[in-house]
């Protein structure tokens, strides 16, 4: 090979050499560029900053949250299968403890519920149907930061406000701040804590949707006493909820959710919580007595409707009726009768038969109370010394003895019969009833035609009619008599004595021909 062509030959060898190494570093600075570039994923522009008031409220909601989810626990209960209560109200429905899980071996069963601490050593508020059919050593506390407590202790309990205490060994807990659950009013804003679902540290919002919320009947006793006088709120609760807090913006506890208002055993928009007024009584007196110490008048009670305030000369319903008087009690030593009706407890105004009970069941045994009273289109004050509540009741007498008894008028009258326009087929009452009913006189109620105005009044077949306005009734001519007096739209206050023996009265309004 000549000189030129070795020449040659490496030139071409080196170009070849150098267009190679070209040509990978070329290529190994694309594959790096590729591997090197960054994705960008969603605006790189810079955030708006949060409406002022929005970031203070949303502040705001995190300082509550901050301070209030320290003060509620989570409560698991231990039971014997099978021990929880029926509800007696298909629509309104406690809610703890829920989710419940079976041992069938062990043949118990485990709750779950809430409460809310009281005082830094322990004392914990939850409600009575959460732990009242707790085992022996069978409640156990969980704090927010995951400490277990077990075999805490059963202070006390109560079932006519459905409240109870529990106690754990502790010491320098964080205390919730108690509120003035008076002060609560609808479109305030609200927040529920609690454990719903076993989702422990909770928290939702609402409004208050309604205040002095009864007659509900999830709280009774057997003889169907209870105090019911709920804040509705809108702040979604679930089973797990029982017991825990209801707080008011400032973070302070002004109610202890207890019930939902539900068909299907779920939150459907309407809870209900039992005023922390009411708690802190309950919870001092079981803290430090073991028991509720109550005042009571005496008397059962009703709500006014439009009816029985045109049956009594008020333009609007207003005040609470006395439906009867518990024989002994303290309205009776005070001179409370049974058709009174209460307009004011200690110059406050009521206008519900939950509220009177609330304000009495705030006061102790042997305190005084100034009732205003109406009667006979008359108002004036009466004090009344409260007494203790007897567990068996009896009430005074049926008959008014305001009035003495009418000698009967239907000798040669009618022995029956039937008022087309109230619904109502009456008849003399025969000796044999006035032993059963322990009455003097009266026409028995031997039926009422649904859909009538008597049936709208809750009269009742079996009931004796035993005065219609001021007029004693002793028999069907004494009944015609007084309903014929009445005009049409004109309303009538009738004292009755039902089949179980009780006495009540019922308002009802003469309808049109």
């Amino acid at each position: 090979m000549s000189t030129k062509s070795v020449v040659v030959a490496v030139l071409l060898i080196g170009l070849g050499i150098i267009f190679g190494v070209t040509m990978v570093s070329t290529f190994k600075g694309v594959d790096l560029t590729f591997a090197e570039q960054d994705v960008k994923v969603g605006s790189q522009s810079p955030s708006p900053k949060a409406h002022p008031t929005l970031a203070a409220l949303n502040d705001a909601f995190h300082s509550i949250a901050r301070d209030v989810t320290p003060t509620v626990v989570f409560i698991t209960v231990q039971s014997k299968a099978g021990d929880e209560k029926s509800e007696g109200n298909r629509f309104f429905h406690f809610f703890g403890p829920e989710f419940r899980f079976e041992n069938p071996q062990q043949r118990t069963e485990t709750g779950a519920g809430s409460g809310v601490i009281l005082t830094s050593d322990g004392y914990i508020l939850t409600n009575n149907h959460v732990v009242d059919n707790a085992s022996s050593d069978g409640i156990e506390v969980t704090l927010w930061d995951n400490r277990v407590f077990k075999k805490a202790k059963l202070i006390g309990t109560d079932k006519y406000t459905d409240l109870a205490v529990i106690k754990i060994d502790a010491k320098d807990l964080t205390v919730a701040r108690i509120g003035n659950s008076d002060e609560a009013e609808v479109g305030h804003m609200v927040f529920a804590f609690g454990n719903p679902l076993g989702l422990t540290s909770t928290m939702t919002q609402g409004i208050v949707s309604a205040t002095g919320r009864g007659n509900l009947n999830i709280i009774r006793d057997g003889g169907g006493y209870g105090i019911e006088n709920f804040i509705q709120t809108d702040a979604a609760v679930n089973p797990g909820n029982s017991g825990g807090a209801l707080v008011n913006i400032n973070g302070e506890v002004i109610g202890i959710n207890t019930a939902i208002a539900t068909t299907n055993a779920r939150y459907q928009g309407y809870s209900f919580a039992i005023p922390i007024n009411l708690g802190r009584k309950v919870a001092t007196d079981l803290i430090k007595h073991g028991k509720v110490r109550r005042g009571y008048i005496g008397v059962q009670i009703q709500t006014m409707d439009a009816t029985m305030a045109k049956a009594n000369g008020f333009s609007k319903p207003t005040g609470v009726f006395v439906q009867d008087v518990t024989k002994g009690g303290a309205g009776e030593e005070a001179g409370v009768k049974p058709g009174d009706i209460i307009l004011s407890v200690d110059g406050k105004e009521v206008n519900s038969a939950n509220q009177l009970q609330t304000l009495i069941a705030a006061k102790y045994p042997g305190e005084t109370v100034l009732l205003k009273v109406h009667r006979d289109g008359k108002s004036f004050d009466k004090k009344v010394t409260l007494k203790a509540r007897e567990e068996e009741d009896e009430v005074v007498p049926a008959r008014d003895t305001k009035k003495e008894p009418s000698t009967p008028k239907d000798v040669a009258g009618p022995k029956k019969l039937k008022l087309e326009n109230l619904g109502i087929t009456i008849r003399n009452i025969d000796p044999k009833i006035k032993r059963e009913y322990n009455v003097e006189g009266g026409v028995f109620v031997e039926s009422v035609e649904q859909m009538s105005e008597a049936e709208k009044r809750l009269l009742a077949p079996n009931d004796v009619i035993l005065s219609v306005g001021e007029q004693i009734i002793d028999s069907v001519s004494d009944f015609e008599e007084a309903i014929k007096k009445k005009k049409p739209g004109d309303a009538v206050l009738m004292r009755v004595k039902g089949a179980n023996k009780t006495t009540r009265f019922v308002a009802v309004e003469i309808p049109g021909n």
